[in-house]
């Protein structure tokens, strides 16, 4: 099913899609359309207009011809390096240090995407378990790593497991027993909780936060936040912990950090039973899917770590930054995709110790694009597209030499100081599909509105290509 939606949005001839999300359908939670008490959405363009698998490809001539003088903009800085491939045979285009790494930002997150639905498949859920603890009374909440875990069902990310339903299925399991204390079990992580290469304001900045195995909301302190920016609890786990013993009626003093007993999480236990171990409730995130779309439209950082970690646990790799970095690696050699210039230090983006090569953002989106490996495909869920949606919203149009992108370019952006970057597909004037990727590490500190507009005009110079 996956394979034929991925076929269709991707390659179908004479296709016009005016949603961003080919996968929007089954993704589960959010619905697809906006609420009502939202700001009104823009006019629909049409997304991946026309796009056919007879189409020409440009040529090698045509592309260096129509893009080396845009690659060559100053507002690029002193390092760009870019690759364009055939989006349906893989077929190098265009290569200007395709294979070099460089510091990817968000882009990084197409990485982690592909290697999360690798690892787990689209249709894993994060579980959130309460069992009994070792001592008379205890109830552990152990976390297993869902970021979008909510008290309730008015929480940050719709479709939202919820800690009352936890609540709920506790006090059933101990028939009128009253919990006088809550253990907040967050060891399913491990290491520090902030990422190596991170800037200094990113743990206070509103774009990061504290990585646990439990936390609520992306461990905003506001649920009502607004995607992006939102100020983080300094604990998650405990907070989190705190909720849950509220819905209780367990007092705040009598939350602590501990682990479940060895139990935990088995099954078998009598039924009636309540001794140490007996798992008391669960509840589970939405699919991994659904998490994948949220991290790359919203370029959630929080759900970024989340999955990575996802991957490494998959892997029987500690669940940790170096751990997640490992794992992700891993997969993408087993991917066959190219791991020249590749390191890894997280999976959001955020640290500066990530090198990621253009040409591996080309394979890997050709790869997704295939109908051979249908799990890939909700990649292209979320990818903002150029005009219309996302971190594109407001790009492809305003700057001159770009409106030809709005519609068809549809791609994850990456930006830290200094670092530009975008990577995804866009479809030319003839038709055909291409995938492409640019970064550049070395703009001015102030240059970035030059540079966005910089290296949208190469992704619309593509778009208006026929480039022979």
């Amino acid at each position: 099913m996956l394979s034929a939606v991925l076929v269709l949005v991707l390659v179908a001839v004479g296709l016009v899609v005016v949603r961003p999300g080919p996968v929007g359908r089954w993704l589960g939670g959010a619905p697809a359309t906006p609420t009502a008490t939202g700001p009104a959405e823009p006019a629909p363009v049409a997304v991946l207009t026309g796009a056919d698998i007879g189409a020409p490809l440009p040529s090698a001539d045509g592309l260096r011809a129509a893009l080396d003088p845009l690659v060559g903009d100053d507002a690029l800085g002193g390092r760009v390096n870019v690759a364009v491939a055939d989006a349906l045979t893989g077929e190098p285009l265009f290569d200007r240090g395709g294979g070099e790494g460089t510091v990817p930002a968000s882009v990084t997150k197409l990485l982690t995407a592909v290697t999360a639905l690798t690892a787990r498949g689209p249709g894993h859920r994060i579980p959130t378990r309460a069992v009994a603890g070792a001592q008379p009374g205890e109830v552990v909440i152990v976390g297993g790593g869902d970021p979008t875990l909510a008290v309730d069902t008015k929480g940050f990310y719709p479709g939202a497991a919820s800690l009352t339903d936890l609540a709920d299925q506790v006090r059933a399991a101990l028939d009128g027993v009253a919990p006088t204390r809550v253990v907040v079990d967050s060891s399913r992580y491990s290491g520090p909780v902030y990422g190596p290469g991170w800037d200094s304001d990113v743990p206070t900045g509103g774009y990061g936060g504290a990585i646990t195995a439990l936390m609520l909301d992306g461990a905003r302190r506001d649920p009502k936040a607004g995607p992006g920016w939102a100020e983080r609890v300094s604990q998650p786990d405990l907070t989190a912990g705190r909720a849950f013993a509220q819905l209780l009626g367990v007092p705040a003093d009598a939350v602590r950090k501990g682990t479940a007993p060895a139990a935990a999480g088995t099954t078998g236990a009598p039924s009636g039973s309540t001794g140490p171990g007996t798992e008391l409730g669960v509840v589970h995130s939405p699919p991994l899917i659904r998490l994948v779309d949220i991290m790359i439209s919203e370029s959630d950082n929080i759900v970024a770590e989340s999955l990575a970690r996802q991957v490494a646990l998959a892997r029987e790799r500690p669940a940790s930054f170096a751990g997640a970095a490992a794992a992700m690696a891993e997969v993408v050699s087993e991917l066959a995709l190219p791991t020249s210039g590749l390191t890894l230090a997280d999976g959001s983006g955020l640290s500066r110790q990530n090198l990621i090569s253009p040409v591996l953002l080309t394979e890997l989106l050709t790869l997704a694009a295939s109908p051979d490996r249908p799990e890939l495909g909700g990649i292209f869920g979320g990818l903002p597209v150029g005009g219309w949606s996302g971190t594109l919203r407001d790009r492809y149009g305003a700057a001159a030499g770009t409106a030809a992108g709005a519609g068809v370019v549809r791609a994850k952006t990456g930006t830290l100081t200094r670092v530009h970057a975008i990577a995804g597909v866009v479809t030319t004037a003839e038709g055909r599909l291409l995938t492409f990727a640019v970064l550049t590490d070395d703009v001015p500190p102030d240059g970035m509105d030059a540079a966005r507009a910089a290296l949208d005009r190469i992704a619309a110079a593509l778009a208006a290509c026929g480039c022979h």
